[in-house]
């Protein structure tokens, strides 16, 4: 049983054994935890009260795995604070830290104090040059970002960062924050990697770029998927092979050994919202090929049991990425990779070729935003405000009384911050709805282009793009629209 818990604004992904009792479940998914570096030294751990409640488990029950770990050692208290980590050293070995024969002497620097794109949207339409009503995908809502905690970190960095900070940067990124990346996705990702195997980079185009430089072979990706991705593989002169989707996820055995890599989103499929199925993933795991795991929107989930990255069950074959466009803001052009040991030093020279390296100041902002955890508060308040809108446009939208157009389908929504909303054969057609969605000033995307052949019409709606105050203006429009075609 999956389970993820915050407490004092802080994330972690827990994988507690469904056998043996909750007790003893919630205790060993907390020790391997501890084990593994995912809870450092020092991390204090929430209430007794407060982790009950995240996990539907009693609190007597967390208070008993609570003492059960202090007695181990695993866990220390002390009177008026918090229960914090205790001094345990993991005993699960990481991936090789520096795999020096990979990385070229000419890529380290010397010793200091660091050793979506919307290009297929519908015009806009509003008199400003924005659309009236704002349902993009591929955008979280702006208004939200945090920019008193972003202005905080930023004097922070500022006023407290060495002047080398200005000068030459290692082109995997800083490792303040490759090293405060490795923390966060372990903890809320279960993600298995080291500073030194993480890559920063502009966002998820320049990370197939720079793989498609180290790749060599046919590169498949999910059929529905996203168009604009084949596009680049296209323009790189790269094969995209289809990988076929059902109602279980990619279907792996579609994969050959003529194939070199599979670009996939197991947590929560794109368009289509499923979850890759457990046998499959075992069986995507015994693949030989490279997998690339895109997992653009992990962090978005609401009411089904959270999926665990895919990288954890094979740090050795998958590049793991993910970037800051939905979290925070497509503006800031932050991206990662947790690349295996056997690639990232063709990866880091690829990046040094491309761009050098990525924007510093960026970087150590966002770094110190994840070690204060206001960027796990920020994720945790968008994450119950999405909600609310994906709840919104269920009611407004799906079945029941009311419904603007009957016989419409919106397949999974358990997670993300878009809709994919499917047109019942009877019609409307994809082409008349997008036509009375531009009339009325409603910015959308249509579904067909996800296919390669001759999809479904339907449309993809992001929900999360519009202010707080214009998204049930936008969601209303929407309804009068499906139900004027």
């Amino acid at each position: 049983m999956r389970k993820d818990w915050a407490g004092f604004g802080v994330d972690l992904h827990l994988e507690i054994p469904t056998g043996g009792g909750r007790r003893r479940g919630l205790e060993e998914a907390l020790r391997q935890a501890v084990r593994d570096g995912r809870l450092p030294r020092g991390t204090r751990l929430p209430s007794t009260r407060s982790l009950a409640a995240e996990l539907g488990l009693s609190r007597g029950t967390v208070i008993a795995a609570y003492d059960q770990l202090v007695a181990e050692g695993y866990l220390a208290t002390r009177p008026g604070s918090a229960t914090e980590v205790a001094d345990v050293s993991p005993t699960t070995p990481p991936p090789p830290s520096r795999p020096s024969p990979a990385l070229s002497d000419d890529l380290r620097l010397p010793s200091g104090p660091f050793p979506t794109p919307g290009h297929d949207l519908r015009p806009p339409s509003g008199p400003s040059g924005a659309p009236l009503h704002d349902l993009r995908p591929g955008q979280p809502d702006v208004s939200a970002f945090p920019a008193r905690a972003w202005l905080r970190a930023t004097r922070h960095v500022l006023s407290t960062a060495p002047a080398e900070i200005f000068g030459p940067c290692d082109p995997r990124g800083r490792i303040e924050l490759r090293t405060a990346l490795a923390d966060y996705l372990g903890r809320t990702r279960g993600v298995i990697t080291t500073p030194d195997l993480i890559v920063v980079t502009t966002g998820f185009v320049q990370m197939l770029n720079l793989l498609v430089q180290v790749i060599e072979g046919p590169i498949a990706t999910e059929e529905p998927g996203h168009d604009f991705y084949r596009e680049v593989l296209r323009r790189a002169g790269r094969e995209s092979v289809p990988l076929p989707v059902d109602g279980l996820g990619a279907q792996v055995d579609a994969l050959t050994g003529a194939v070199a890599a599979a670009v996939v989103t197991p947590a929560h499929q794109y368009p289509m919202g499923v979850p890759l199925h457990p046998a499959r993933r075992c069986a995507l795991r015994e693949w030989g090929g490279l997998v690339v795991e895109d997992d653009y929107d992990g962090e978005f989930r609401y009411d089904r049991q959270p999926v665990g990255a895919f990288q954890g069950t094979a740090p050795d074959r998958v590049v793991y990425v993910g970037t800051t466009s939905e979290s925070l803001a497509p503006a800031l052009r932050l991206g990662w990779m947790a690349v295996p040991p056997s690639l990232i030093g063709p990866v880091a020279e690829a990046k040094l070729h491309a761009d050098a390296h990525t924007e510093v100041l960026g970087q150590l902002v966002l770094a110190r935003l994840i070690e204060t955890h206001d960027y796990d508060r920020h994720i945790r308040a968008a994450r119950l405000r999405y909600r609310r809108r994906r709840d919104l446009l269920l009611a407004r939208l799906g079945p029941g009384p009311g419904q603007p157009l009957p016989g419409v389908a919106l397949p999974g929504v358990a997670a993300g911050l878009r809709a994919l909303l499917l047109l019942p054969e009877a019609g409307p057609t994809e082409g008349e709805l997008l036509a009375e969605c531009e009339r009325r000033g409603i910015a959308l995307r249509a579904a067909s282009p996800l296919w390669r052949g001759d999809g479904p019409g339907g449309l993809l709606i992001g929900y999360a793009a519009p202010s707080e105050r214009a998204y049930p203006h936008a969601l209303e429009a929407l309804a009068r629209a499906l139900a004027g075609t």
